[in-house]
């Protein structure tokens, strides 16, 4: 993400990076160490996002959003509101019924948090993204304060949903982006490569 970054250019085409981690928890720019309350066998990586610490695993969706905000002409708190909006509209079609929370960022349901964001921005242009738990061991975030908050309670879209077979991850992968890309107005110009752009 940082090459990607630091390389781009002004005709660099935004990308959208979709994957799932190893077991690990990251540390944000400003993370404290006290909210990690007990590490053990999972390694911990220092990041340069934003935010506290969190932990990512497999089961759970990463969204990274390599994007020119200065061409897209938004800023980081429209980024992130695109970004709510599009996961609440995602697990709506999941019959999940999601929500904000003031000056919490992030995707709540019944007040427990489903969905992290985290972002960077360098040059106008935005890396890291967010992670949506779909079906995934939550064990390990009773070993931090998620996000940096004690007794936060995570949840995941398996836990909402009886038929678990209908929770895959690719498929909720591919319906949170094209939530993405309608948020940020971009549309197809190439169906076979999966290509889009964004008219100005």
């Amino acid at each position: 993400m940082q090459d990607f970054t630091n390389q781009r250019d002004a005709s660099t085409l935004d990308e959208i990076w979709v994957l799932e981690h190893h077991r690990v928890f990251t540390q944000g720019q400003a993370g404290k160490a006290e909210h990690l309350l007990n590490q053990g066998d999972i390694p911990l990586v220092q990041s340069d996002r934003g935010g506290q610490v969190t932990y990512h695993g497999p089961g759970q969706l990463m969204i990274y959003l390599m994007l020119d905000l200065k061409r897209l002409n938004i800023g980081v708190r429209a980024l992130v509101t695109h970004m709510e909006e599009a996961l609440i509209d995602c697990l709506s079609g999941y019959g999940i019924n999601a929500a904000t929370k003031a000056g919490a960022p992030g995707v709540y349901v019944e007040g427990c948090k489903i969905a992290s964001l985290g972002l960077r921005v360098r040059k106008g242009c935005s890396f890291h993204g967010l992670a949506l738990n779909v079906d995934m061991d939550l064990s390990p975030f009773e070993r931090i304060n998620p996000c940096g908050y004690a007794g936060l309670k995570m949840v995941q879209m398996k836990d909402f949903h009886d038929a678990a077979d209908v929770i895959e991850l690719d498929l909720v992968a591919s319906n949170l982006c094209k939530k993405i890309i309608h948020q940020l107005q971009y549309t197809q110009v190439n169906e076979t490569q999966d290509a889009w752009v964004k008219h100005l």
